[in-house]
């Protein structure tokens, strides 16, 4: 690290200074608030405790999200479709709530305080979750026979109530835990920009670890040591996930917030209304901007004026009262041209941010739809009473497996051809992963006519029975939808933390997660809609109670077209994006 080393193009703002290699450049600050001595702090050294963080609180979450539909199903006696709903409905808030804890870690507390305050709500209601388990009157009454009486006001509220608190911690953590860990690489510095493009594909590898722990050891214990034991390890996981990111604290190297990232938006808004009878200067250099060599946003650097969006310039245009006065001030009425790029970056990035919701409503059937496929099927191996939500470890294992295949194999092959650096743009790889999420879809609706085939043959139709095909036939779909993770939402995370802008990083990641909220509520919706329709006229509907006499394939084919479109919009907006460019001072 102490070597000289030609400066990187990207070293901007005059933010080179005397002794470029021994503290990071980008902004950031130690724990002591100074400038952050490289060899001691952030890199690769740190990463390890956000790593295990991570994973720890990823193996929590999956604990609780990656069988609840069978807690629902077989504890609380909710029906197939309520059961889908609440999951889903439970999912999207936990990828809602981000916006959150966005807002207050890039306005008031920072990355660092964000994940500590909501780690410990995220704790409190795992606690309580294991307690609705566990203790007797807070049990939901096993069925005596074909009667299964319904579950309590009491127990209802206190397990929806710990399950609702989960919601509201991952709020905190998720939108900051990748960035603060991207934190940690100097962006001034060539080499460890190259670190962190690594750094996020072994984020989303250690997510998995945690995954597959959940979906393969835990939903065994849940199925057959107790739901209460099953919701107490994913709680002790999640202190440990606590312990993990306080030990690594003297590594760590911080971003300052840099105020409200609603109110400078709203201020360019306003701003521009308010100008709007102002014509805009053909020279770009006459638009306000400071004449410091850095941004007056703390944390940011500058940004190039771009010439789309030209009415919101009209924010930075200097009014001559304005000139004459000599006051600039007031942000409500005069905004530098950072400040009105900033907007320009989120409103460029919207199609490409609409991409995500199509893609995640076809994720969430990894915990719905797929589970309740696999539960019409025998899901004995020998022996051994496979359950059906384990089968999502397949899911983790093709994640486990690509992460590396993708960092060490594809990406120098793909840098041949490419020309890029790290292989494939952000832009390419997220359209990779839209392609191979259709061919998921497609291949879990073959497995289902295959599987209502043979329903039909064997006379299974009426009585509902597990068809006599092994659920490992899901395997192949599990398989690409990890693979199709691998380059979306890998690719999704890199995206919204490089084209954000500094000062935005949170809340661009947390509009990320938001496709996720909105792609679990559209696939709310969809199986609302479905069941609606199909079911006008006295029909058994595509998805009832008893699978065998319903078309669980139509709905997958529905989902692999609407992905088709997805991903032919996305080609269509990603063609015409615009790259953001920090300005060179």
């Amino acid at each position: 690290m102490g070597s000289i080393e030609e400066e990187s193009p990207l070293i901007e703002e005059g933010l080179i200074s005397q002794e470029p290699k021994l503290y990071a450049q980008d902004g950031s600050v130690d724990l002591h608030g100074n400038p952050p001595l490289k060899e001691k702090t952030g890199n690769w050294k740190a990463c390890p405790f956000i790593l295990g963080n991570e994973c720890c609180e990823r193996l929590a979450y999956y604990g609780i999200a990656g069988n609840l539909i069978t807690y629902l199903t077989t504890k609380l006696h909710q029906g197939n479709v309520s059961a889908a709903r609440n999951v889903t409905t439970w999912q999207g808030t936990c990828y809602l709530t981000p916006l959150i804890g966005a807002v207050l870690a890039d306005a008031y507390w920072g990355r660092y305080w964000t994940i500590a305050c909501f780690s410990g709500i995220y704790f409190i209601g795992m606690s309580a979750l294991t307690l609705s388990a566990s203790v007797p009157a807070l049990k939901p009454a096993e069925c005596i026979g074909g009667f299964c009486p319904s579950a309590t006001p009491a127990q209802y509220a206190m397990f929806f109530g710990g399950l609702y608190l989960i919601a509201l911690g991952t709020g905190g953590i998720k939108p900051c835990v990748s960035s603060f860990g991207a934190d940690q690489f100097d962006d001034t510095d060539s080499r460890e920009r190259v670190k962190k493009a690594s750094f996020f594909n072994w984020f989303y590898f250690s997510i998995n670890i945690g995954a597959l722990v959940s979906s393969s050891l835990l939903v065994w214990i849940q199925e057959n040591r107790g739901w209460g034991l099953g919701f107490g390890i994913p709680t002790v996981f999640m202190g440990l996930a606590i312990a993990s990111f306080f030990f690594g604290t003297p590594l760590y190297r911080f971003q300052k917030p840099g105020g409200s990232p609603i109110t400078r938006i709203s201020q360019v808004v306003v701003a521009s209304f308010r100008k709007s009878t102002l014509k805009v200067p053909e020279d770009a250099m006459l638009l306000y901007e400071t004449q410091d060599k850095n941004s007056a946003i703390a944390g940011s650097r500058k940004i190039e004026h771009t010439d789309d969006c030209q009415y919101l310039d009209k924010a930075a245009v200097i009014s001559e009262e304005e000139s004459k006065a000599g006051d600039f001030s007031n942000s409500w009425r005069l905004c530098t041209v950072t400040q009105v790029e900033e907007l320009k970056i989120l409103i460029r990035m919207f199609p490409i941010w609409a991409s995500g919701i199509i893609f995640s409503a076809v994720y969430a059937q990894m915990s719905t739809m797929f589970v309740q496929q696999g539960r019409a099927m025998d899901c004995k191996i020998g022996s051994f009473q496979l359950p059906p939500a384990a089968l999502g470890t397949f899911d983790t294992a093709s994640v486990i497996i690509w992460v590396p295949l993708y960092d060490r194999f594809i990406v120098p092959l793909a840098r041949r051809f490419t020309g890029v650096d790290k292989g494939f743009t952000e832009i390419q790889r997220m359209g990779v992963g839209l392609f191979v999420s259709v061919l998921c879809m497609a291949a879990a609706a073959v497995v289902e006519i295959i599987r209502l085939h043979l329903a039909n043959e064997l006379g299974l139709v009426e009585s509902g029975a597990p068809v006599p095909i092994s659920v490992l036939w899901q395997i192949p779909q599990y398989f690409i939808l990890g693979a199709a993770e691998v380059f979306y939402f890998i690719g999704q995370l890199e995206f919204f933390y490089d084209q954000s802008p500094d000062a935005m990083r949170s809340l661009c990641s947390a509009l990320a997660l938001l496709t996720n909220a909105l792609g679990n509520y559209l696939s709310s919706l969809i199986l609302t809609l479905v069941t609606y329709f199909t079911t006008r006229n006295g029909g058994e509907g595509w998805i009832s109670d008893n699978l065998n006499s319903g078309h669980l394939d139509y709905y997958f084919w529905l989902l692999a077209g609407l992905s088709l479109v997805n991903m032919a919009v996305y080609f269509f907006s990603a063609a015409r994006y615009k790259q953001k460019k920090a300005s060179k001072l």
